[in-house]
């Protein structure tokens, strides 16, 4: 069985937030994500390092309005396509 199980690491312990139905003894494996709150802090970090801290704001909007069409036209036909 596979299952998905939120924990939480508290002195030294992982405990878990949730009842779980095995047997005693039961052995497994835990395996921990690098995330916050949804949020994967590993990719932010990566992201930081990688900002290019000369580009404005300004300068994304001017990009983004060259851009033929709409995003939300784009949804749109893509929802409609499933």
């Amino acid at each position: 069985m596979r299952k998905s199980l939120e924990v939480i690491y508290e002195q030294g312990v992982f405990r878990l937030l949730e009842p779980v139905e095995l047997p005693e003894h039961q052995r497994g494996h835990v395996m921990i994500d690098d995330e916050e709150d949804g949020v994967d802090t590993a990719y932010m970090q990566q992201c930081g390092r990688e900002a290019d801290e000369q580009v404005t704001l300004a300068m994304v909007r001017q990009a983004l309005a060259k851009m033929p069409g709409s995003l939300t036209q784009d949804f749109i036909a893509e929802r409609d396509d499933r």
